[in-house]
């Protein structure tokens, strides 16, 4: 049987009926690149968001779930790249909402309608002019063809844009999700609902609640970006957002069939943009997959696997393929789960390389050899229960330390 669901060629956030959008340069990054983003529904969306969970949460940030908290649908979500607008106090509350009143006065709807993201370096005041000029000029640049140049518009230490979308066959007709993310560093997002930086926007032309969207992005977001980490620090800016516009007519109802192939379709599509995000980690040259199986209890599970993960002992190990396995167990035993190291199995790929809490005896030749590769998996079998957890990250390099030595929007 075919899967109901496909990735579209070079999809994008504007894949979904009735999504415009544009990327222009405004002026705020000193190297002349891309750094304001607009996206635009042709008819009012319901919405879903998920924001940062750090206690330092951007202007941007306590503005969205502001409006999470109060509005039933938006039109617009206005975008830059190059100013953080946290720390900002007042004024830069003062700014966000600006930010929003330039976008609706541009676009001919409430600034209710619209909500703002910010990304970039924390603790300096947006240059309003320069914001006022980027938004007038992606307002006029907004085009259904223009999903591209909106992700790259967001980029910070990103190499690459991000963008996918994909197209699903439900009972009641066919939905297309679109979406956009960036981030490299300073990843580790924590998201919740609703309440350097990774960020977000999805797009779908179906019919939905928002009390569904909500449920969808929760769901969402627990099993992608809330499962990857590239050097374990959270943003203040951390986005998330889902619109959906019902343009394509076709509705998805809580509950049914078609409820669990579109969350199955979007959870697809939000992993292939967390998988993305820490394939471009700052100066990352390894993907990691750890996994942790038969641990007592899911909470210990993840314990295990961020402690594994976040590890700069581990993670400098990976980075030169050395098969140092005595960092992977301090870290499990340093993790805060009371467990028998005695009953621990750890494996690379699928070579052992602990059993019973010692030496598995294979050479490290063998297992550098896997280190060595572009992707690899640690398993950690812990014999102690039923639960299991995974996390996505990457080794920490000279060039991480290089552009965070450096860094400089």
């Amino acid at each position: 049987m075919n899967d109901p669901y496909a990735f579209i060629e070079n999809g994008s956030v504007t894949s979904p009926k009735g999504f415009k959008a544009a990327g222009v340069a405004a002026g705020l990054k000193r190297s002349g690149a891309a750094d304001l983003a607009l996206i635009y529904s042709d008819v009012p969306a319901n919405f879903a968001a998920a924001f940062t969970s750090c206690v330092f949460a951007a202007a941007p940030v306590l503005l969205g779930r502001e409006r999470a908290a109060t509005q039933e649908t938006l039109r617009a979500v206005v975008i830059n790249s190059g100013n953080a607008n946290a720390c900002t106090g007042r004024n830069g509350m003062e700014r966000a909402r600006e930010m929003c009143v330039l976008t609706a006065r541009e676009l001919g709807i409430e600034p209710e309608a619209v909500l703002v993201s910010s990304t970039g370096r924390i603790g300096v005041q947006l240059p309003m002019a320069i914001i006022a000029g980027g938004i007038k000029k992606a307002a006029a640049a907004l085009d259904y063809a223009s999903g591209a140049a909106a992700a790259a518009a967001i980029m910070t230490t990103d190499t690459v844009p991000k963008s996918a979308a994909v197209e699903i066959e439900l009972s009641t007709g066919k939905v297309t999700v679109g979406a956009m993310s960036k981030g490299a560093g300073m990843i580790a997002p924590g998201l919740r609902v609703p309440h350097a930086t990774m960020l977000c926007y999805i797009a779908t032309d179906a019919v939905i609640t928002n009390a569904l969207l909500r449920d969808l992005i929760r769901r969402g977001v627990e099993n992608s970006f809330n499962r990857i980490t590239i050097d374990g620090d959270m943003s203040t800016n951390d986005t998330c957002v889902i619109l959906a516009n019902g343009l394509s007519g076709a509705e998805v109802k809580a509950g049914s069939k078609d409820a669990e192939i579109f969350y199955q379709a979007l959870q697809t599509l939000l992993q292939q943009l967390a998988r993305e995000m820490v394939m471009d980690g700052e100066g990352a040259t390894k993907f990691v997959t750890v996994y942790i199986e038969n641990a007592p209890n899911e909470a210990a599970a993840r314990a295990c696997a961020e402690a594994v993960a976040n590890s700069l002992l581990c993670k400098t190990a990976w980075f030169g393929s050395d098969p140092n396995w005595g960092r992977i167990v301090a870290a499990l035993g340093y993790a805060g789960v009371d467990f028998d190291p005695g009953l621990v199995n750890i494996y690379y790929d699928n070579q052992a390389v602990v059993i019973n809490g010692g030496d598995a005896g294979t050479p490290e030749k063998e297992l550098a050899e896997i280190l060595r590769k572009r992707e690899f998996s640690i398993t950690v079998n812990m014999n102690a229960g039923p639960a299991k957890y995974w996390v996505w990250t990457c080794d920490i390099s000279y060039e991480y330390v290089k552009i965070n030595a450096e860094y400089h929007t």
